[in-house]
């Protein structure tokens, strides 16, 4: 069963066309990557996704509601590229805040904390964080709630690549215990961490398949430049 449904999205920015029809699934239980140059949409789709952006047409269901449903808003965890997080309070309290607001305890915004590798650092203020570690921050709050689905916008930017391992690790581990994620990330060496990619560039779906399917697809193992033929093969197909 889809998590996530998307069926013709249009979008538009003022005049401007930000997504073109775009038609994808997201699996439930596994990760999906987002993936994509900076500029090709992803951060519009995320926000359709969780009820955030306005359409022109076509529909997008999540966990079999309406994008954006009252129902939807103890489901869906959204973490934004912008920290969503009390720069003023420390990781412990926006931790503690949040649970407070999902119904849960705070041993369970200490479980989040720890989580995210931030636990010696749950008595700091956010304010006084590294971006990275604001960015965990945030994560930790989303995950607090123990939705069934995750959105997460580039979560791994900023971050050294030891601590995108960890990241990748859990987004691994809560995919195993159920958890449905969506993850976006204009860094392509990540797209072989996801059980199905999309891929997107000017607005437009490239594909929407499992890294496997693209591989044969596309005849090549690097998923790079499996992502160029593709953009070569629309590129050849408009002009």
């Amino acid at each position: 069963m889809d998590a996530v449904t998307v069926t013709d999205l249009v979008v538009h920015r003022g005049a401007r066309p930000v997504l073109h029809e775009v038609g994808c699934s997201v699996p439930s239980g596994q990760v999906t990557g987002l993936l994509g140059p900076s500029g090709s949409g992803k951060s519009t789709l995320l926000r359709a996704l969780v009820g955030a952006q306005r359409v022109r047409s076509g529909t997008v269901t999540v966990l079999g509601h309406p994008a954006g449903s009252a129902e939807l808003r103890s489901r869906v965890g959204y973490v934004t590229q912008a920290p969503s997080v009390y720069a003023d309070l420390t990781v412990r309290e926006n931790a503690r805040h949040f649970a407070a607001l999902y119904g849960r305890g705070t041993a369970a915004a200490d479980a989040a904390i720890a989580d995210v590798g931030l636990a010696e650092a749950a008595g700091q203020l956010v304010g006084d964080l590294s971006g990275g570690q604001r960015g965990r921050a945030s994560l930790a709050c989303a995950l607090v709630g123990e939705p069934e689905l995750l959105v997460l916008d580039e979560p791994t930017v900023g971050l050294d690549p030891v601590l995108r391992v960890e990241l990748w690790s859990r987004f691994h581990a809560l995919a195993a215990a159920g958890t449905t994620l969506l993850v976006s990330s204009h860094v392509m060496d990540e797209a072989g961490r996801c059980d199905r990619l999309l891929l997107l560039r000017d607005g437009r779906l490239l594909s929407d398949s499992s890294p496997a399917e693209l591989r044969a697809r596309t005849g090549t193992d690097d998923l790079e430049q499996a992502f160029l033929s593709l953009v070569r093969t629309t590129e050849g197909a408009s002009s």
